[in-house]
């Protein structure tokens, strides 16, 4: 049993508590909650800084970590989409192989315990099935020809099956890429997978301007880059909606959803999903990825809108190939730095408790007696503000 001290501690929970104690098995189990520091306890270990929950990553594609700082910042999502393509099979399956490992380590060492990751491939499995951390693989498909989305399907199951077998990470579901590289009939196939199997899966949403132009008017640098590249101008919808009118209402029965970025959302579509989608606090949540956001459309979300309209908010990493880091705190820092009337408390929940809940991990997210969702401390804090000083320290 051990005991820790520190400046405040979240639980998440329940208030911050300055001065707090907290109490732990050897195995990580919170055997007593945080607790007011009486000053008669024996053996605690005195730490400054502030204790919280480790991290939820709720987004992120270990496989591209081999594409870090290949990829030029600020060119856009069709430009970023367009370096990708080109780039990420230039590397050997060992280096693919070793820059996955690594990358998880880095996510361990910053405080993460737990990931929602995005699989095209099977490249990550076998990382994955040595346990180090808890995963959700949200088995990603994409194709906008209908005559192969039942094809596509199937090849997404067959990873599903695989990950199963290999790993006993096995939390998966198939989910679908983003609208724009969707057919009607691939969603129709995630959504019937996903109400058969009470899957929750997750989507690309409003990450770039780009995206409302092609289903709104089939217009816009989205709609020209797929042109050049050659799909057929057909399969591209063209609904007179922005894309997330035009396509969440074919993912209507999975469990949860996860709409990745957001970054052009705005209250008129968080109205509509309320009108549209029953219970938004339960079954819908928004995922941000501000440093991803930065790197390549150099824009951030509006997230006093997500705080006004009480939604339900997780936070994600993205690629290596879209980030300079893997780690939540740098993602709380950014939203921090520029927007600094966002409490901590409201940060931190949506970095811990909110994920877990959203990927499942019920032992995750919070730090209450019999669960043992990690211990991180945040030290270089001013009070209960981050800095750009502010680092992360791994206790459990």
């Amino acid at each position: 049993m051990r005991q820790f001290s520190a400046d405040y501690i979240f639980p998440i929970n329940a208030a911050p508590i300055p001065n707090g104690v907290i109490t732990v098995d050897d195995d990580g189990t919170i055997t007593s909650p945080p607790a007011p520091l009486l000053g008669n306890e024996r053996g605690v270990t005195h730490l400054k800084g502030i204790l919280c929950p480790g991290f939820v990553n709720t987004h992120c594609h270990l496989e591209l970590s081999h594409m870090k700082k290949q990829v030029s910042e600020n060119k856009g999502m069709t430009g970023f989409i367009g370096e990708l393509i080109s780039k990420r099979n230039n590397f050997t399956e060992e280096e693919i192989e070793n820059r996955i490992a690594l990358a998880e380590q880095e996510m361990i060492c910053s405080g993460v315990v737990a990931v929602g990751d995005i699989s095209n491939n099977n490249s990550t499995f076998k990382q994955k099935a040595k346990g180090n951390l808890a995963y959700h693989t949200f088995i990603e498909i994409f194709s906008l020809d209908p005559s192969k989305a039942e094809q596509t399907y199937q090849s997404g199951k067959k990873l599903e099956e695989e990950l199963k077998r290999s790993s006993i990470n096995n939390h998966v579901s198939v989910s679908p890429h983003a609208p724009y590289t969707m057919s009607l009939e691939l969603l129709n196939l995630i959504n019937e997978d996903a109400k058969a199997n009470n899957n929750i899966i997750t989507i690309h949403n409003q990450e770039s301007a780009g995206e409302n132009e092609l289903f709104e008017s089939n217009t816009g640098v989205m709609y020209d880059a797929f042109k050049n590249m050659g799909i057929n101008p057909t399969f591209m919808r063209k609904t007179g909606k922005n894309a997330l009118e035009s396509t969440l209402p074919y993912l209507k029965d999975a469990k949860k959803i996860l709409l990745v970025h957001n970054t052009f959302t705005t209250q008129k579509e968080i109205h509509w999903i309320k009108s549209n989608i029953s219970d938004l606090t339960s079954n819908i949540y928004f995922c941000t990825c501000p440093n991803a956001n930065l790197y390549i459309e150099n824009r951030l979300p509006d997230y006093q809108l997500f705080i006004n309209e009480n939604c339900k908010v997780t936070v994600g990493t993205d690629s290596l190939a879209s980030n300079w880091s893997l780690s939540v705190l740098d993602e709380l820092k950014t939203i921090s730095k520029h927007h600094p009337g966002i409490e901590l408390n409201t940060l931190l929940t949506w970095a811990t408790k909110n994920g877990a809940e959203f990927l499942g991990f019920d032992q995750l997210g919070t730090l209450e007696k019999g669960k043992r969702p990690g211990l991180n401390l945040l030290k270089n804090t001013d009070g209960m503000k981050l800095t750009e000083r502010t680092s992360v320290f791994k206790i459990i």
